[in-house]
């Protein structure tokens, strides 16, 4: 399949496009992060050039991701927390006239109609790709592991460990990365912090919340907080920390 990789602002695409071919790929309460709010416009137009994605023959798209660069001293104590700590750094970092030197994949969504046919490999490679554009020598990502809302109540770093008699991840997405020589460095049990009134998350989830207590949600890496006495749902996501080449 010959594929063409533009900014994701090169043209405009309709809102029905994007949908049906990405459409679904996150579960709805992913927007509720309030902290990464305060970055993602800043990140959408400083980083334009790092968020791309790419087109088939028959001028369809078919993958998009985006990443952003920060400073980073090698160190794992010095990584981000995880997704939302990334955006901020990567924001007040220009904002302190830095020189980054570490590219970090935020995001990647392959069509669901081109699911198995090496997407996926195809989307991390070019965003692996995108380093040197951002002036940076090291390539990280805080994965969101695609098999771990079958396992909710196992705490991440139990579930980063589990592999296959190959020694591949056991993880679907983390052992796409693993493939093409990304290795998990660390977890990041708190990546992103979501936070709703209880109807907010049971309009997100589907379900009910009639008490308070701990609860497992549809496409949830974790389990969600509810406290009804105070109309409020805390739900924090984990993610693993991959290393390129």
């Amino acid at each position: 399949m010959a594929l063409t990789v533009e900014r994701l602002d090169a043209r405009t695409w309709p809102d029905d496009v994007l949908d049906e071919q990405f459409g679904g790929a996150f579960p709805a309460f992913i927007t509720a992060d309030s902290e990464a709010k305060k970055y993602i416009t800043r990140v959408r137009e400083w980083f334009a050039d790092l968020n791309i994605i790419l087109i088939d023959e028959n001028t369809v798209p078919v993958a998009t991701g985006w990443g952003v660069p920060i400073r980073w001293n090698g160190e794992l104590a010095d990584l981000p927390a995880g997704y939302t700590d990334t955006t901020r750094r990567a924001v007040e970092g220009r904002e302190r006239g830095e020189t980054p030197d570490t590219f970090v994949i935020c995001g990647g969504i392959v069509s669901r109609s081109r699911a198995g046919r090496g997407l996926a490999g195809e989307l991390i490679t070019t965003l692996r790709d995108l380093a040197p554009t951002a002036g940076c020598t090291r390539v990280v990502a805080p994965v969101r592991p695609t098999l771990k809302p079958s396992y909710p109540l196992t705490p991440i770093d139990t579930y980063a460990g589990w592999t296959r008699d190959d020694g591949a991840p056991l993880d679907p997405w983390l052992r796409t990365h693993w493939r093409l020589g990304g290795r998990i460095i660390a977890t990041a049990p708190a990546s992103q912090t979501m936070t709703g009134t209880v109807s907010e998350w049971e309009g997100w989830t589907g379900m009910a919340f009639p008490s308070t207590g701990e609860y497992v949600i549809p496409s949830g890496l974790s389990t969600l907080r509810i406290d009804r006495e105070n109309d409020h749902g805390h739900y924090v996501e984990p993610n693993v920390w991959v290393r390129h080449r």
